[in-house]
């Protein structure tokens, strides 16, 4: 499968199924943050442990209400449950009337609005029972103030419904004087008339009527009188309390534990939405819409020698393949290796390996170094071998031409093989020297059967001598580190190299820093600067007194690249060994 095809199915705007995949990867960048969860969970044990040693105890003691409606008959049925307003009566438990009697009751001199302070009442629901829970530092004093409130409150609603009576029984008063007078009246009638007159009957028929009337009052005045004004009976005594209440110092740092993991996260979040680097091959994917071709481990580089070994050499080897296999590829056999930004140290030691791997696979693979600017190539072969080869300290032109004509120079890869090199030099006029015909014909080199070249140019964002020679050489691999580069910075590659006319084969990501000299403790002279010689080691020769190879420590042959001597090839055929 061609890298073409999968640039055009990141570039294919993504499909439901594809959610669960983009949620674990944004997972997963989060957890690159662990700095700041790490300091939200620990800034919420902190405010968990503050609130617990810093907090008063509080100690709630309870007492709990029956309400009951004035009745005549204690143990007739209950009355119905809606007879009696439960909101009211709560909104009448936390007033200023009960907590006046509570005061009394208590014999303090606290002002009300102090002493209901540590009060709250609550009705659980479908019942007519009123809770009375009064918090205080003393469980003692909590229990005295929750049995004083509680005493309160039946106490005057008792007196609410002895006050109602009264008033009741007061206006039946009021009603029966007159019907005596009139009685009273009737009666001295009566005594006066005849009995059997028809005076004496209707004086008769109005006395009983009168009588009557004086009869339900006195009934009505009976009933009032004799009903139970009690408000309630008190189910649940206020005790004090044995613990405090309140979660608790472990509670309280569990909470902040939670509390702390969420506002880690959050911050994570926002860093991740604010942080223009890229985190992960996906988003290197989706910026560039072109396949990540390789990720090379960290582990076992060795900042002082191109050639690879072990795992990194064989994620090279696997860079090659799948662009040697690939489409898009096969067409030209041309490959631009640049970075976006920074140095140019690690795409070239990503050129030097893969073009090592195409030697590896049988192919004529040529290297040319582009970068006529600061070339490096030549200063990574000394510090690699140990010996400076000839032509890397041969003085440039005067008049600054001459690249790359009569510079291939081949290359022992080492086990994989041997490869053409085409170093860069400093040159007057970069962009002719890029776009002369004689690099062009360097780069046709490619069209030839089996070959492949491999081109090695500055940043693409800091010149624009990799955009002049897209057009020559068409495949572009892009190697970078996710977290140095910015989305922007791979989406403007992108609208470059495909404006350009050229096409985007993948992206090699590392985790080595800008690729700098810098960031490797080595410090890039100035363009003007003269080299420094390069120290020259004694090494064994054999018996024709040609130099062997470099031995290290252990006897082990150095993997680094090396310069052949032309009296080691046959027949002056660079590509048959002896």
């Amino acid at each position: 499968m061609s890298a073409v095809a999968g640039a055009e199915r990141a570039a294919a705007p993504h499909q439901p199924w594809d959610e669960p995949d983009l949620l674990r990867d944004q997972f997963r960048q989060l957890l690159r943050y662990r700095a700041l969860i790490i300091c939200g969970i620990l800034l919420g044990l902190a405010g968990g442990a503050w609130l617990g040693l810093t907090a008063n105890e509080s100690y709630v003691a309870t007492g709990e209400v029956s309400l009951r409606t004035p009745t005549a008959d204690p143990f007739a049925d209950p009355a119905p449950m809606d007879r009696v307003a439960m909101g009211s009566e709560r909104r009448t438990a936390v007033s200023d009337i009960v907590a006046e009697r509570a005061a009394q009751t208590l014999g303090t001199s606290e002002s009300v609005g102090r002493l209901k302070r540590g009060l709250t009442v609550t009705n659980p629901p479908n019942t007519q029972v009123l809770r009375f829970a009064y918090s205080a530092s003393d469980p003692e004093v909590a229990a005295q103030r929750a049995g004083a409130f509680v005493t309160a409150y039946l106490a005057n609603r008792q007196a609410d419904a002895d006050e109602t009576i009264t008033q009741n029984v007061a206006s039946l008063e009021g009603q029966r004087e007159p019907l005596l007078e009139r009685r009273d009246q009737l009666q001295a009638e009566v005594d006066t008339l005849v009995e059997g007159t028809s005076p004496y009957d209707l004086a008769v028929a109005d006395l009983s009527q009168v009588v009557g009337q004086i009869a339900e009052l006195n009934s009505d005045i009976s009933a009032l009188r004799a009903l139970d004004t009690t408000g309630g009976r008190v189910i649940t005594e206020a005790a004090p309390p044995s613990s405090p209440a309140g979660p608790g110092l472990p509670l309280l740092l569990g909470l902040g534990y939670v509390v702390g993991i969420g506002l880690g996260l959050l911050a994570a979040w926002v860093r991740l939405v604010f942080d223009p680097t890229v985190r992960s091959a996906g988003d290197v994917t989706r910026a560039l819409r072109a396949p990540v071709l390789g990720v090379l481990p960290r582990a076992g580089r060795d900042p002082d020698q191109l050639l690879a070994e072990g795992r990194l050499a064989e994620e090279y080897r696997s860079i090659a393949f799948r662009l040697a296999y690939d489409e898009a590829f096969a067409q030209r056999r041309r490959l631009l290796v640049v970075a976006p930004r920074g140095g140019i140290d690690t795409p070239l030691a990503a050129a030097v390996n893969v073009t090592a791997a195409f030697a590896e696979m049988g192919m004529n693979a040529l290297l040319v170094e582009a970068d006529l600017r600061t070339p490096t190539l030549t200063d990574q072969l000394r510090h690699a071998d140990g010996v400076r080869p000839g032509w890397a300290h041969a003085p440039a032109r005067a008049d600054g031409g001459g690249w790359p004509a009569g510079m291939r120079v081949p290359i022992d890869a080492g086990e994989s093989g041997i490869f053409d090199l085409v170093p860069g030099r400093r040159v007057r006029n970069v962009p002719r020297a890029l776009t002369s015909p004689a690099a062009t014909e360097l780069i046709g080199h490619a069209d030839e059967r089996g070959s492949v070249v491999v081109v090695l140019a500055p940043p693409v964002l800091s010149y624009a001598d990799a955009i002049a020679l897209t057009d020559r050489v068409d495949g572009v691999l892009v190697v970078c580190d996710p977290a140095e580069v910015r989305r922007e910075d791979l989406a403007r590659v992108r609208e470059l190299v495909v404006g350009a006319g050229g096409s985007l084969l993948g992206a090699v990501l590392h985790s080595w820093g800008n690729g700098s000299e810098r960031a490797r403790g080595r410090t890039v002279p100035p363009p003007d600067a003269p080299a420094a010689p390069a120290p020259r080691q004694e090494r064994p020769r054999d018996a024709r007194g040609r130099p062997g190879p470099e031995r290290g420590e252990g006897n082990s042959e150095t993997m680094g690249l090396r310069v052949l001597d032309p009296a080691e090839w046959e027949d002056g055929d660079p590509h048959h060994r002896i």
